[in-house]
């Protein structure tokens, strides 16, 4: 199996170790710059919309809006990710996502047309993270992973640190046009690291990646019981919690910068600590107390804590996101190599397409009653959600283990 043609070699077992492969720096590099492009962006727009509406709706919603469309991915073309051409498949994708990012930058947009765009966009990035998901699974072993992801997310929370901090200086002096058109330049190095690192994969589909085919291997995924418990738990409660994130600029229109910033870095500090110094059961064993404690210092904002007390209790928070690590593993161990690259593709489409509707909550929340109000509402249903999904998760492993000893 293509996911396994490594596997006569030794296996990564350090960061340093994955980074001595190419395809996989190539893959990283342009995951980093995207991610950056990515804040940036969202930053720019967020503040745009928000001195333009002062709306908490409308300015959550902004800074999230592309994931709306992700499922729109999911549910119709995700198949392409395990196609003949994967490589050029990402690099189409990505240069779609550049002109978008571009279009950004354009002065005057109307505000309408800003969402539309957020909406296109949402859709091939989508289609984008599962080619990039399904590639990353046939350059580095399959033992090797979670290693993998956990190292992209770590640089993920630190490019989503500087993106933040950078972004918070960068509207100050330049125009959100400006700020856009430092996205698209990174979107645009990107794309060209892509392209000159990454090989042509023959990944696996014997049929023609297209509607039927998407639907088919989707119907298959959700009629798992071990598969949708999984993706509930990768779905719902971190998306509440995003939507907490998304009230920082309505909260505390001074501060949000640092809390966005502290947010990532406790996801920063969580994931290179379950990822690299955790093995796979201690993983496994933490995953629950993990995603507890994605949620529980956020009810701390029901009574308007100092805002340093509230930074801590979002750093803290955020390492929690860790969990998506061994939850990731178990699916990844209960789903076919075929279809690798589309079901990481749905999870990722689910996950973020959770998070808009978790900052849509919120803002609808805070529209009605106050930002600190709904922080901690969405937080308790998080933490609810978390609590009784359970059971679904323990029957989920127990029946990968009885898999595994057939």
């Amino acid at each position: 199996m293509p996911s396994d043609a490594s596997a006569s070699r030794t296996p990564p077992t350090t960061y340093r170790d994955l980074l001595r492969n190419r395809e996989f720096v190539g893959l990283y590099a342009s995951f980093t710059l995207t991610v950056a492009a990515s804040t940036l962006s969202g930053f720019a727009l967020g503040t745009l919309v928000s001195q333009q509406t002062k709306s908490p709706f409308l300015t959550a919603v902004s800074m999230y809006g592309a994931t709306f469309a992700t499922v729109l991915g999911a549910l119709t073309l995700m198949s392409v990710a395990d196609g003949g051409r994967p490589r050029r498949t990402l690099v189409v994708l990505q240069c779609v996502s550049l002109v978008g990012v571009a279009a950004q930058a354009v002065p005057g947009l109307p505000l309408a047309a800003r969402f539309g765009l957020l909406l296109v966009l949402g859709f091939f990035q989508s289609l984008g993270t599962g080619a990039r998901m399904g590639l990353l699974a046939e350059v580095v072993p399959t033992s090797t992973y979670a290693l993998a992801r956990s190292l992209m997310n770590i640089t993920s929370g630190g490019m989503v640190i500087l993106g933040y901090a950078i972004g918070a200086v960068l509207v100050r002096y330049l125009s959100s046009q400006e700020v856009f058109a430092v996205a698209t330049a990174l979107t645009g190095v990107g794309l060209i690291i892509v392209a000159v690192t990454v090989r042509e994969h023959s990944i696996r589909l014997t049929r023609r990646p297209g509607l039927r085919q998407t639907w088919t291997t989707n119907i298959e995924l959700f009629s798992h019981s071990g598969q949708r418990a999984l993706l509930l738990n990768l779905w719902v409660p971190n998306g509440l919690i995003v939507g907490c994130e998304a009230l920082f600029i309505s909260y505390a229109p001074n501060h949000a910068g640092v809390f966005l910033a502290a947010g990532s870095a406790g996801m920063l500090l969580g994931d290179l600590t379950v990822g690299r110094l955790l093995t796979a059961e201690q993983r496994r064993r933490c995953a629950f107390a993990l995603r507890l404690l994605l949620a529980v210092p956020y009810l701390l904002f029901a009574i308007h804590p100092p805002v340093l007390v509230a930074t801590a209790a979002v750093f803290i928070a955020s390492a929690g996101f860790a969990a998506t690590l061994p939850l990731q593993e178990r699916l990844l161990e209960l789903t076919p190599d075929p279809v690798r690259g589309q079901v990481q593709g749905v999870e990722s489409a689910g996950r973020m397409t959770w998070q808009s509707i978790g900052a849509a909550i919120a803002g609808g929340i805070a529209q009605q009653f106050t930002a600190g109000t709904a922080i901690t509402s969405v937080a308790a249903v998080s933490i609810a959600i978390t609590v009784l999904s359970r059971p679904l998760v323990v029957r989920a492993r127990a029946v990968r283990i009885k898999a595994a000893n057939t």
